[in-house]
């Protein structure tokens, strides 16, 4: 597996309410160096966390202890910008294992899906009542069900369905990136390729 299975996740959030978030701000260019996918999370929105002296900004939310858990609340077009895989990297390598939006970047939402981050895409309305939801009480769960497609507010019990492609989503349910997938097919491949003409 080329990452944790996701099925169902029932965690706190961490609010972000910052509409138009890009990938340099996710990571920025020069912490790109690395080609494997780990170290990232320490560089997770390296610049609003940090002073330049390596200390922590105490008003960036990440530095805020009362807000934690495994879902990244962002605004509206969260991972505009440029095409870095990097971005989704430092989000998984975080703990992040699922960001709510009301809309993504389509190849940010591309690049989440291929390492094991389920994007889920929100109306702004449902996204207003999360944010309104978490920001009185840090203790507020959602439930976000993958078989399902859906994602539940649980102390009110609200909740929305989300779109993603059936390939996507079977992967994402075994943990299985483009490889794994070709892997678990294999003998189908090769059955396949018997019967093509010399």
């Amino acid at each position: 597996m080329a990452y944790d299975k996701f099925d169902i996740i029932k965690s706190t959030a961490v609010p972000l309410p910052i509409e138009n978030v890009d990938t340099d701000q996710i990571i920025p260019a020069r912490f790109l160096k690395a080609t494997e996918r780990v170290g990232f999370g320490d560089n997770l929105f390296r610049d609003w966390r940090y002073n330049t002296d390596g200390s922590l900004k105490a008003d960036f939310v990440l530095n805020n202890p009362v807000y934690k858990g495994k879902i990244l609340l962002g605004g509206m077009n969260f991972g505009s910008g440029s095409s870095r895989e990097h971005a989704a990297w430092a989000i998984y390598d975080y703990g992040f294992r699922a960001v709510v939006s009301s809309f993504f970047a389509d190849i940010f939402r591309g690049n989440c899906l291929n390492i094991g981050v389920l994007p889920v895409q929100v109306s702004a309305e449902f996204l207003d009542r999360i944010f309104a939801a978490v920001h009185a009480n840090p203790e507020t769960e959602l439930e976000i069900n993958l078989n399902d497609q859906s994602i539940t507010l649980l102390s009110s019990g609200e909740k929305e369905n989300f779109d993603i492609s059936s390939y996507k989503k079977d992967n994402m349910l075994n943990g299985f990136d483009d490889i794994d997938y070709l892997q678990n097919i294999k003998t189908e491949i090769q059955e396949f390729a018997t019967h093509l003409p010399l």
